[in-house]
């Protein structure tokens, strides 16, 4: 599928902007467990998609507690399980029993911000070895992808064990999928993903982009959280940091439209929203995308 050139946007109706549409309404709200996640809770939309982030500090246990109550809520949660927060092949057991006997059948595993393991596991990929020798029931697992690098991994590295763990998913016969880190960078991320798509990377993509959120919030959170290599280009680029700070200048869509003609070509098959619990301002968002004419 050919790009759009620069001057010329796509129309509403056109078959790429209702396939935008289309990842917009099935988008994944991502949720923190801090205090503010009960206000996002409140304003999430009936039946949503919701990814449970991991917290270094208060451990797996409260993954688990926030995925069982978004469950009985009525809301269909994905947790992430951070490898570095694995004690070991015990309590590697006991997560796998955790998804079998409540019927996760879906889960998203990343490396974690940890400073230090808790276990055996520096990395997804090791985890991953171990919790598929156990009767885990999954059907899906996520992992993690880096566009715009990370600040601790070479980016060969980083190319390799994305490599490693497709293998690892396909010979565990488990559906996989990757998402992205949050990046503001349109440019790199299309160039990047034509560089892995070329080199044998298959999984479909959900794209990690920021949701409506404070534009404060979203500088401090995101370092805290440990997305901070991906507000690079930020740094790098005045434009950038100027509208995204200005107020009511900045909607997901400065991400998605650029895009628009590559997102189904490319294999991009859903959304991975940083809401960092601001959910109520990135629904309205979303229904003025879903309802637009």
């Amino acid at each position: 599928m050919a790009l759009f050139s620069k001057d010329k946007k796509p129309t509403i109706d056109s078959p790429e902007m209702a396939y935008r549409r289309q990842l917009v309404e099935g988008m994944t709200f991502e949720l923190i467990p801090l205090k503010s996640v009960e206000a996002g809770i409140e304003a999430l939309p009936e039946n949503s998609l919701v990814s449970v982030t991991a917290s270094p500090v208060k451990g797996l246990d409260a993954t688990v507690e926030l995925t069982d109550r978004i469950r009985d809520l009525g809301h269909r949660p994905v947790p992430h399980i951070s490898a570095r927060l694995v004690e070991g092949k015990d309590h590697v057991e006991r997560l796998a029993n955790w998804f079998r006997t409540e019927g996760y059948d879906t889960i998203f595993v990343v490396a974690g911000d940890a400073e230090e393991p808790a276990g055996p596991y520096e990395g997804a990929h090791a985890f991953l070895q171990d919790l598929f020798e156990t009767e885990h029931g999954l059907k899906k697992v996520g992992i993690t992808s880096y566009p715009d690098g990370h600040a601790l991994i070479p980016n060969e590295v980083i190319h390799e064990h994305l490599h490693m763990k497709q293998a690892l998913l396909a010979g565990a016969g488990v559906e996989g999928w990757a998402s992205t880190q949050m990046c503001f960078d349109t440019d790199l991320i299309m160039s990047w993903l034509r560089e892995e798509r070329a080199a044998g990377f298959t999984l479909p993509v959900q794209l990690g982009i920021p949701g409506v959120v404070d534009r404060t919030k979203l500088m401090t959170m995101g370092v805290r959280l440990g997305v901070g290599a991906s507000l690079r280009f930020l740094k790098k680029n005045r434009a950038a940091v100027t509208k995204l700070m200005s107020p009511g200048a900045y909607d997901p869509d400065d991400i998605l439209e650029p895009m628009v003609a590559d997102l189904e070509a490319l294999n991009i098959t859903g959304l991975h929203v940083f809401t960092f619990n601001q959910v109520e301002a990135t629904e309205d968002w979303r229904q003025q995308v879903i309802n637009e004419a």
